[in-house]
């Protein structure tokens, strides 16, 4: 069996498909990959088939915007959308060839089930967070805002998923049934239901981020897909950690950060009386000063790192948060964008870490985070949780995947 892996997305939504692919590989089938560019020589270097798709990531997120954005017209809007709708069209379709399944991620993945529905293969979508798919229980995650459109009104959790799939339609109906006519498909006339599926797929763990109504059967819930990471720490990192008491992990992943984040995030660690290890990420953090309580670092084992800290600050993607609560260290969550949201309610609400405020920190805000996440019990918690994280999510969803191709 040959399954396409699918995402436009970041790191944060690569890796969990990564896990899958490597689950594929151990059974006996092949998985290949359609990503960001960023990603092609890692996952080629890993042994498998990459086609890339669409811009590089990381020097758009590196780029220094000038001043505020413009805002874009409608017809603007309607342009962008047509050509990125486009370019999956000819690039899902080219990297499908030969497959016998495709799983995307990301609701921007327009194109992939049409592609599936040519090729008469199934198709599964991946959603990494509960609130990304539809429920009377939880509003749509919220969206950074568009210049030139109108924020979105409260309502009831009904109201705004009615609003979030008007907005899809708008956005993608017309390109996408363009697209699907030349094809000789029928039309679609809701983009959104027809990205997620019949039945999605959410790949995150029960214990951490459940489903909110377990009766309700129209979601697959298979569990987190976690690459088992077993590469040593390095020598640097070890003798780091050797030198003294368990530091805090400060990491944003890919996400863009104010100029004077590491120093906030090294005053705060010191004034709550411990050292810090900087992941330098995307953003290109670097350290405050010279002295030897703070180590930056760039790729490393978060799982074997993790385990070793006091605490993990992070922005609150899925796969940070899955990896330290299965480590069992208490988190400090700063949410900048869409699920990050999501998964700082439920890092507050398990009493495994705090919920720092959404945006840049203050060195005084993430010192008082930090003071709560560090307070007797949190850790206890957070062990107690880090026993109920499944480690079976993709043979579960790798086991789906064949059972659909027999």
């Amino acid at each position: 069996m040959r399954v396409l892996l699918s995402t436009i997305g970041s790191r944060g939504d690569v890796q969990p498909l990564l896990a899958l692919a490597l689950e594929l590989r151990a059974l006996g089938q092949e998985a290949r990959f359609c990503v960001p560019p960023d990603f092609q020589a890692w996952l080629a270097g890993l042994g498998f088939a990459v086609t890339p798709i669409g811009p590089e990531l990381r020097s758009m997120m590196a780029a220094k915007p000038s001043g505020p954005p413009a805002p874009m017209t409608p017809e603007q809007r309607k342009q962008l959308a047509e050509a990125s709708v486009a370019a999956q069209f000819q690039t899902v379709a080219a990297a499908a060839e030969g497959c016998d399944a495709i799983v995307a991620a990301t609701a921007l993945q327009i194109a992939a089930r049409s592609v599936a529905e040519v090729r008469g293969i199934p198709y599964a979508f991946a959603a990494y967070c509960p609130n990304v798919l539809p429920s009377p229980h939880h509003a749509p995650p919220p969206l950074p805002p568009i210049p030139g459109m109108p924020v979105a009104a409260p309502g009831t959790n009904a109201e705004r998923w009615a609003r979030d799939g008007e907005r899809f339609d708008a956005l993608f109906g017309p390109a996408l049934n363009a697209h699907r006519a030349t094809l000789g498909l029928a039309p679609v006339a809701d983009v959104r239901a027809h990205v997620f599926g019949e039945r999605p797929w959410l790949a995150a763990d029960r214990a951490l981020a459940p489903w909110p109504d377990p009766a309700d059967d129209g979601v697959f819930q298979p569990g987190a897909w976690i690459v088992a990471d077993e590469r040593p720490l390095s020598p640097e990192i070890e003798a780091f950690l050797a030198a003294g008491a368990p530091p805090i992990y400060f990491g944003f992943g890919s996400m863009r950060a104010a100029p004077d984040l590491s120093h906030v995030m090294i005053e705060a660690a010191r004034a709550v009386g411990r050292r810090a290890i900087v992941s330098r990420g995307w953003a290109e953090l670097a350290l405050l000063d010279a002295a030897g309580d703070c180590l930056a670092i760039d790729e490393a084992n978060l799982q074997a790192l993790f385990a070793r800290v006091a605490a993990v600050v992070h922005h609150g993607g899925a796969g940070t948060t899955t990896i330290a609560a299965l480590a069992g260290a208490p988190q400090v969550v700063v949410p900048q964008i869409y699920d990050q949201h999501y998964f700082a309610q439920r890092v507050r609400e398990l009493g495994i870490g705090a919920a720092h405020a959404p945006g840049a920190p203050a060195t005084e805000s993430l010192t008082a985070a930090l003071e709560s996440a560090l307070a007797p019990g949190v850790a206890a918690a957070a062990g107690a949780l880090a026993a109920r994280v499944a480690r079976d999510g993709t043979r579960i969803a790798a086991d789906r995947l064949m059972a659909q191709r027999r």
